[in-house]
């Protein structure tokens, strides 16, 4: 990255902005936090609005299948937000609607209790004098003297719960221990008639907005962009500083290296004028991500947890490979990865493009799902081992013991190539002298490793190799003890050195046992998928034959279902827990870069 300064006449500002915007390669340099101003707060409240009914016509327009949508009409501010507004009521009036829907369905609901009566007769008897009043009591509450006493009607008994009325001469005290129920203001028949025709407004009023969504979705994305480049271009001149009595506007940013000589060129054709500065150590410089395209598919991955920042190494390349066959040992079955390689690869041919990376993802880490269960010998739950066509090669498969001793190899691995990228990154950062001590704590490790690890493994090394691997251990050693704070005296590297071996001893333990987990994750995973196997198998074995097919089919359908759900899960998330806790702590990666976003037209 190259940081800029601009000086510009406050006249010659706008023109100056456009030129920057229609370049778009200059990330401004942010110096006031956009929640100190109460008009670019404003401004963000608008494109809220904008784009929550964006979301909602999205919505409306794939739910209809494929809709044509109309050309975007250029509208001024004022148009689309009178278009926002018109839509904003028209949602209104919808909830509104629905909220009167429930109400009458309750109240339809329960009048189906009281039957289909008219108020006119009732207002009829008030007239001539008699009162009609509703009632509901617990049913072994009920009085049959009630009918004698107040000419009491019963109506109805449901769910121990008698419903009746009293006629009575108007003024008659009723003392009736009995509910009085709030009753609907109109009839059983009125309310249905109200029913049917709030269903029929609502039904149009879904047209209306389903004609807006086809209708209006490109106008709303153009005048979401129309609004984004207002809310940048006011940015820029928040974050610029007025100087020589507000004549002279100064602006910072930031541009690629490949950018600079079209940037300066444009410049120095308008007769602006620019400077080049030194990035200074607290400058938070903007970062641009380069990666090859096998690496760029585990981007998401590194901007789940942070960025990098400017002076660090970029993770993503050195987690690939490692994520990758994470994932693999995680799942561990081959036909699950057979099926997430054949799934992607064809959903890749009808997806929207943005979303063909992911698949590409998917592809790889299925591909190795795929190398791994044909490792360990487990398809679809079947393991291959007991198959009598695999029996010449079974002393090929991986077993359960293997698979363990493999998980604690791989973190060991890990763990060194992750104190390795520290110890580089130390170097480009502050110079080799600092980085001696990290690199004297790889070697102790890697040489002991291979000292004691090695004939773990039943792979005999020579005395000699092994003298060697002590003598580059001890080196190593001493150098991280003594020299791991340049320029300090070496009673302080001393002390230091201690306190750090103490933290590798203890920490190296706990990083190493964490990597268990992929052994134990995948060895689930096969586990179950057999139990499923079984379970088709014994549950189904008197039945007749295609009474069995078809139970069977449906045991492993549902079984090897869940047992997929559960294997993406643990696949996704332990190795990602791998890779931010016990790779990020040992490459030293600390995080906290944003991202590059130039100032140019949406």
């Amino acid at each position: 990255m190259h940081k800029y300064a601009f000086m510009v006449f406050h006249k010659e500002y706008d023109q100056f902005l456009s030129t920057l915007r229609d370049l778009g390669v200059v990330h401004i340099q942010e110096k006031q936090s956009v929640g100190d101003h109460t008009e670019l707060q404003d401004m963000l409240n608008e494109r809220k609005r904008v784009t929550a009914v964006m979301r909602h016509f999205k919505r409306l327009n794939s739910e209809n299948g494929k809709v044509e949508l109309a050309p975007a009409r250029d509208i001024d501010k004022n148009q689309g937000f009178k278009l926002i507004e018109e839509i904003e009521r028209l949602e209104e009036q919808k909830m509104q609607m629905q909220a009167v829907k429930q109400s009458l369905e309750k109240d339809i609901d329960y009048m189906t209790l009281w039957g289909d009566f008219s108020y006119t007769n009732i207002m009829h008897l008030k007239k001539a004098g008699f009162d009609v009043t509703f009632f509901s009591c617990p049913t072994s509450r009920y009085e049959p003297s009630w009918g004698e006493k107040y000419n009491a009607v019963l109506i109805n008994n449901f769910q121990s719960v008698t419903y009746f009325i009293t006629l009575t001469k108007e003024g008659t005290v009723i003392e009736i221990d009995a509910e009085r129920p709030k009753m609907p203001d109109m009839g059983f028949s009125k309310l249905q008639l109200r029913f049917e025709q709030l269903k029929k407004d609502i039904q149009a009023l879904d047209e209306k907005m389903i004609h807006l969504a086809a209708s209006e979705y490109n106008t709303l994305d153009l005048l979401d962009r129309h609004l984004q480049n207002e809310f940048n271009r006011a940015n820029v001149v928040v974050q610029t500083d007025l100087q020589a009595s507000d004549k002279l506007m100064l602006l910072e940013g930031w541009t690629t290296e490949e950018h600079v000589p079209a940037l300066e060129a444009a410049l120095d054709k308008d007769g602006y004028f620019y400077q080049q500065l030194e990035i200074q150590e607290n400058d938070r410089v903007p970062i641009k991500l380069k990666n090859s395209h096998f690496s760029k598919l585990y981007e998401p991955i590194t901007r789940m947890f942070s960025l990098p920042k400017y002076t660090e190494y970029d993770p993503t390349p050195f987690l690939a490979p490692f994520f990758m066959l994470f994932f693999g040992l995680c799942f561990g079955d081959g036909g699950y990865g057979l099926l997430i390689l054949l799934g992607c690869t064809l959903l890749k041919r009808k997806v929207d493009p943005t979303y063909k990376p992911y698949l590409t993802l998917f592809q790889y880490l299925g591909g190795m799902t795929v190398v791994v269960g044909i490792l360990t010998g487990s398809f679809f739950g079947v393991s291959l081992i007991e198959v009598p066509a695999f029996q010449s090669i079974k002393g090929y498969f991986l077993n359960s013991d293997n698979l363990m001793t493999l998980s604690i190899v791989i973190g060991i691995i890990h763990i060194i190539y992750g104190k390795t990228v520290a110890a580089f990154q130390t170097t480009t950062q502050k110079g080799l002298k600092y980085a001696i001590a990290k690199f004297g704590w790889v070697f102790v490790i890697a040489a002991l490793a291979i000292a004691f690890g090695l004939p773990m493994l039943n792979v005999h090394l020579s005395q000699t190799v092994i003298y060697l691997c002590y003598g580059v251990a001890a080196i190593g050693f001493l150098v991280a003890i003594f020299y791991n704070s340049p320029g300090k005296n070496v009673f302080f590297n001393f002390g230091a050195g201690l306190w750090n071996t103490y933290n590798m001893a203890s920490g190296l333990l706990g990083d190493t046992l964490s990597y268990i987990r992929l052994f134990a994750i995948g060895l689930t995973g096969s586990i179950l998928g057999g139990v499923f196997n079984q379970l088709a198998d014994t549950m189904t074995e008197g039945l007749p034959g295609v009474a069995r097919f078809i139970g069977m089919l449906l045991i492993l359908l549902i079984g090897h279902s869940i047992n997929f759900a559960l294997c993406m899960i643990s696949s996704l998330v332990h190795p990602i827990r791998l890779i931010f806790v016990e790779y990020y702590k040992n490459a030293e990666f600390e995080g906290g870069g944003r991202d590059y976003v130039p100032f140019k037209k949406a």
